[in-house]
């Protein structure tokens, strides 16, 4: 599903402006993940970082900044997305903490998050991605870790949408510490928990993948006979969610001679406002006709399966 997350709002020198990860996401797919995680997410770092607290013994506590921040984080430059599935994309962040941090604990949990929408003027709201699971972070001193994660993608499942795509998306992680404090407990006290979030670490682009056919006929076809060489490209609709015609796209015919390594460009011809391609060649001699798209900023490119012509 989109998400969307407010800025945190919190007293005193406490100020998680940096990010407020979405509730929604950690409860969408139920079936996987760590549910620790996936409540802890919603509850501290949803709804503002604010009104989680609504059951607590005082009124108006807030938890502490945890004394931790990220640095080294690193992510594909471009994230390519079907139109369904689940899209996997791996992230490596460093951790570095005091040493009154128990990363080790069983109730402390980081991970990263990916947004856009929002600048620093505007921060009411944020599109956000984020993994299912917590980091693994692995202790290279005793104040460094180095963490990985992923970002978890479900298109049809509304994590994207079409005007997300070709967008800078800017990366952030978070941490925190429960300390002992049970999130399925009728009250807690949020003084007792840690929670730091960090924006601004690093930017990366998602895309629509897309998709080309070609049909070169007829065949087999006499030597000097024109052919017709018709074709579609579609790319991921993440309103849909389903591929639907790129409309108005420059793409090239190529031809490869039958036992040669490489291909020539023959024409190059614009899709409908269906996505459809169709042209006309002559048959001079045996090979194989495919469509390359060259991609665009929201786009990834992409070639069709070559289609053989036998010419007699």
């Amino acid at each position: 599903m989109r998400i969307r997350a407010t800025v945190a709002a919190v007293s005193g020198a406490l100020a998680l402006s940096a990010l407020a990860v979405p509730a929604a996401q950690a409860d969408v797919h139920a079936s996987g993940g760590d549910s620790t995680y996936r409540a802890a997410v919603a509850k501290f770092l949803g709804n503002g970082g604010k009104s989680a607290f609504v059951t607590s013994p005082v009124d108006g506590d807030l938890p502490y900044e945890l004394n931790v921040s990220f640095s080294n984080f690193k992510v594909a430059k471009s994230i390519n997305v079907g139109a369904g599935g689940h899209v996997v994309v791996p992230v490596t962040y460093t951790l570095t903490h005091g040493t009154e941090v128990n990363i080790k604990a069983s109730d402390f949990m980081s991970g990263p998050i990916l947004y856009t929408g929002a600048d620093d003027e505007d921060l009411e709201s944020l599109n956000a991605l984020q993994g299912e699971k917590p980091a693994t972070c692995t202790a290279a001193s005793t104040t460094v870790a180095n963490c990985k994660a992923n970002i978890d993608i479900y298109p049809a499942e509304g994590d994207l949408t079409n005007a997300n795509a070709g967008a800078v998306w800017t990366a952030g992680a978070f941490a925190i510490a429960l300390n002992g404090q049970d999130l399925s407990g009728d009250t807690i006290d949020p003084s007792k928990i840690g929670i730091k979030s960090q924006r601004d670490l690093g930017t990366t682009t998602v895309r629509r993948l897309s998709k080309l056919t070609v049909n070169a006929t007829p065949e087999p076809v006499r030597k000097n006979a024109t052919i017709t060489v018709t074709g579609k490209l579609t790319r991921a609709n993440w309103d849909g969610p389903n591929y639907t015609g790129y409309a108005t796209q420059p793409v090239q015919l190529q031809f490869r001679k039958n036992g040669a390594s490489a291909y020539t460009v023959v024409k190059t011809i614009k899709t409908t406002a269906s996505g459809d391609l169709k042209t006309t060649v002559k048959a001079t001699v045996d090979g194989f006709f495919r469509y390359v798209f060259a991609g665009t900023a929201t786009t990834v490119g992409s070639s069709a399966a070559a289609d053989f012509i036998d010419v007699k």
